[in-house]
């Protein structure tokens, strides 16, 4: 039997897509940019694989015979926020885009928030960074005991706590209740999300605590697809959150990029034809949201290092796809996703690399997945398997 491996590389995206001015995003390119601002990206075996076959990447030239099939995909689900960039990679459009609260909640639903959760007040309530916001009202959050609510550009409703003011479970608690009492109907944001932090006055740090309450699929994804066919579906990182657990065998929580890749590397090993989806974070939390092109590059050339072991730890049969979920581009004013096109590489030994050019679609994954397992589906996509044998 054989494996489907999807790595997601969160926020790394190529070049802005054609509808990026509705959401500022004009001029973004994540990989491109940072590698102009850098000098050049060392990636030599993202190289090998063809990442520099998509788009120009200083330092990243082409390559005559790439080890993978290459291309780029567009998003045609609104918005430019990791759930909705998750679901459509599985096969879903959606259709409606999330509310989003660029000043700050309504005071309705901050006194629904407070009467459903208990909760005797609430400290910022705006846009922010989340790093920011702990160093601007921290110290009253400890004084006072209440939660630091914040939003930012994507769909969310963020609670950050410190961890020995309001205890995780409680803070867990709190944000299922807004997740399923609060923040509902046309207030139905993406993700609630408990941002977590320790230390004293001046030095507050964000830990690896971080839990996402995903707004439920409305339909099924590749992932319910599979399992639905007997297909076991193994969950990496922040995707169990992304999908609220939807169609999801075993899930396997990780706090870095590093555990990500170990978890990818051991499940590929001792599995035998499942559907492998992993989510490596880190680019995105650490590195495009603080405007941090170093780190990033850093933080990508860590993956690449890895590449060689997670390629050898697939077998003949096995497939592997690395793409993103949207833009995250750390050379911009904006400290948030960017529009942007997503690469993607496409890898299965023996198999020479081709041109896979501009996808129409993320779902084009989830239907060559289901191509891959050749199994039914009202999935939405084409599968660029259609030219060679699955």
């Amino acid at each position: 039997m054989k494996n489907f491996i999807l790595i997601i590389l969160d926020g790394v995206g190529v070049g802005e897509l054609p509808d990026a001015n509705k959401y500022g995003d004009e001029g973004s390119n994540t990989l491109g940019n940072m590698a102009k601002t850098l000098g050049g990206l060392n990636l030599p075996n993202l190289r090998r694989m063809g990442l520099g076959n998509i788009i120009e990447i200083k330092g990243v030239e082409p390559v005559e015979y790439p080890l993978a099939s290459f291309g780029k995909m567009a998003e045609v689900s609104p918005g430019k926020d990791s759930t909705t960039g998750h679901w459509e990679i599985g096969g879903l459009k959606v259709e409606v885009d999330f509310p989003y609260y660029p000043n700050g909640f309504p005071d309705y639903l901050i006194s629904k928030f407070l009467k459903e959760t208990g909760v005797k007040g609430v400290l910022g309530n705006k846009p922010a960074s989340g790093t920011e916001i702990i160093k601007e009202l921290g110290e009253e959050h400890v004084a006072t005991g209440f939660p630091i609510v914040y939003t930012s550009a994507d769909s969310v409703f963020q609670i950050a706590a410190h961890e020995e003011v309001i205890p995780l479970n409680r803070l867990y608690e709190i944000c299922k209740i807004a997740r399923e009492k609060v923040l509902t109907g046309s207030d139905a944001v993406g993700r609630v999300i408990a941002r977590p932090f320790v230390g004293s006055s001046g030095n507050y740090t964000r830990t690896t605590n971080r839990k996402d309450f995903s707004i439920h699929p409305p339909k099924d994804t590749i992932l319910n697809v599979l399992q639905k066919n007997g297909i076991k579906t193994i969950a990496i990182g922040k995707v169990n959150d992304l999908f609220n657990y939807s169609g999801i065998d075993e899930k396997i929580k990780t706090r870095s990029n590093a555990e990500g890749v170990q978890a990818i590397i051991k499940t590929a090993r001792e599995q035998n034809g499942a559907f492998i989806f992993a989510n490596l974070v880190d680019f995105d939390v650490y590195y495009g949201h603080r405007n941090n092109p170093e780190g990033f590059h850093k933080a990508l050339r860590e993956f690449d290092s890895s590449l060689p072991e997670i390629l050898k730890a697939l077998n003949e049969e096995d497939a592997l796809i690395i793409t993103a979920d949207h833009g995250n581009d750390p050379t911009t004013t904006s400290t948030d996703h960017s529009r942007e096109y997503v690469p993607l590489l496409f890898y299965r030994k023996g198999i020479a690399g081709r041109n896979l050019g501009v996808r129409k679609t993320f779902s084009d994954v989830g239907q060559t997945i289901a191509h891959f397992f050749k199994v039914n589906n009202l999935l939405e996509g084409e599968s660029f398997l259609k030219n060679e044998a699955a």
